[in-house]
């Protein structure tokens, strides 16, 4: 009984938390298992939620069901969330590549007025992740999983200007 009511309780905190936050569906898969009586669906989802201010995450959810597998990823998404640097609320700071499996990821800066460059499993992140203009390329796998984590490992490897001067104990300008 107390599983179902701090369940509940999550659930009415991300009700209140759902106002500010962006959560964008990437990718639903379905499976099939075949059985004695015929086939039997499994669906998973990934999601990706971020408040558009420099903070983003991930999740996959599974379930028998196409609501409920999405209901999960979003849960999973808002416990794995990381504040990535952006630079001027719009772009990156530097130019990256990032890599997960056969997966690999060029992120780079773009000028104002760009837009988001992207394709496939990236575009969802930028915009939850609040950047507006960035040129993305994958190379490698198209595998949305493989890619996302790629992304996920480029963007958490950027560091502005600000903290190398600190690290390097030098004043910034």
């Amino acid at each position: 009984m107390s599983n179902t009511r701090r369940g509940n309780q999550d659930g009415r905190s991300d009700n209140r938390q759902k106002d500010d936050l962006i959560e964008k569906l990437v990718v639903i898969k379905r499976t099939a298992k075949v059985v004695k009586g015929g086939s039997r669906f499994n669906f998973s989802a990934i999601v990706v939620v971020g408040d558009g201010q420099g903070q983003v995450g991930y999740g996959l959810g599974k379930a028998k069901e196409v609501p409920e597998s999405i209901r999960k990823a979003t849960e999973q998404a808002r416990k794995s969330m990381v504040d990535i640097s952006i630079k001027d609320s719009r772009t990156l700071h530097h130019e990256i590549i990032g890599h997960y499996g056969a997966g690999q990821v060029v992120l780079r800066p773009a000028s104002e007025g760009t837009g988001i460059i992207a394709g496939g499993s990236m575009r969802p992140i930028f915009e939850a992740l609040g950047i507006r203009d960035v040129l993305a390329k994958s190379t490698g796998t198209s595998n949305p999983h493989n890619l996302i984590k790629a992304t996920f490992s480029a963007l958490q490897s950027i560091r502005s200007p600000e903290y190398i001067a600190a690290k390097r104990g030098l004043a910034t300008k």
